[in-house]
């Protein structure tokens, strides 16, 4: 094996070149110009920064949106040995928060919680945007991309708590290769999740249900708390519902309620 593939740094560049995209369109309708404006101006100011390192707390990046970001080297130099009031919050992950519904009902029901939102689609990234500046939401930080790069760069076991609520199915046999939850993926998240972190995945397919739990039965790292029917077919109370799974109930189609815990 040569040293270039021996580097852990470019290992991880491997995978990330050959990872297939698990999700449609980029973009939809055209922008208004406030979109517009939100998109150029002010996600810059409540994303995370990943062409840097971060810093010892994620707590430390869920400031102001007028405020700078702390850096590593700030947040270091913050409270006693590092233990200030920001280093106690909690932080959860959604990937592909869609039109971002259950996203900003987590963070208004939760204003002590940070949450990042990881979402590719512009229209559902500039609602969020929006909602954030019309309600001065200070607990949500956005990535607008690929949820794999924001895995990468996030500390380990930084995360209490992620979110994958009805990913695309890519219900085709010849699509089903980049549907989102796989082995590769439960790597990222074991490694960046807390021990006793909780992790929710819904869909309303399913085949994705049974390759899910397949996947899992090969990732150590999670524990399946279902003991019973109801705990994968009952919708918890602080699981609000989206869009997406709105539509699937009133197409007849049953939804699966997953949760995990990282051990």
């Amino acid at each position: 094996m040569s040293q270039i593939e021996d580097d852990p740094a470019n290992s991880d560049e491997l995978a990330e070149a050959t990872e297939l995209r698990s999700y449609g369109r980029r973009r939809g309708r055209k922008l208004s110009p406030r979109q517009e404006r939100l998109m150029a101006e002010f996600l810059p100011l409540v994303s995370p920064k990943l062409d840097g390192a971060p810093p010892v707390s994620l707590s430390m990046l869920f400031r102001a949106p007028d405020a700078p970001r702390v850096s590593e080297c700030e947040s270091k130099k913050s409270g006693a040995n590092g233990q200030s009031e920001a280093h106690q919050k909690e932080i959860w992950l959604e990937i592909g928060f869609g039109g971002g519904e259950h996203l900003l009902w987590q963070a208004r029901k939760n204003p002590a919680v940070g949450i990042i939102g990881a979402e590719p689609f512009e229209d559902g990234v500039v609602k969020v945007l929006a909602a954030i500046e019309d309600e001065h939401l200070r607990n949500i930080l956005v990535h607008a991309d690929d949820a794999r790069g924001l895995l990468r760069w996030l500390p380990r076991a930084s995360l209490s708590r992620v979110f994958i609520l009805f990913p695309d199915p890519w219900p085709k046999r010849r699509h089903q290769k980049r549907r989102l939850v796989n082995g590769q993926l439960l790597a990222l998240l074991s490694g960046v999740m807390r021990p006793g972190a909780e992790l929710r995945i819904g869909t309303d397919i399913g085949d994705y249900a049974r390759t899910i739990l397949m996947a899992f039965q090969h990732c150590p790292d999670f524990v399946w708390g279902a003991s019973g029917p109801e705990d994968w077919r009952a919708r918890p109370a602080d699981w609000p519902q989206t869009r997406y799974q709105q539509k699937a109930l009133r197409e007849g189609r049953r939804c699966y309620y997953l949760r995990f815990v990282r051990l």
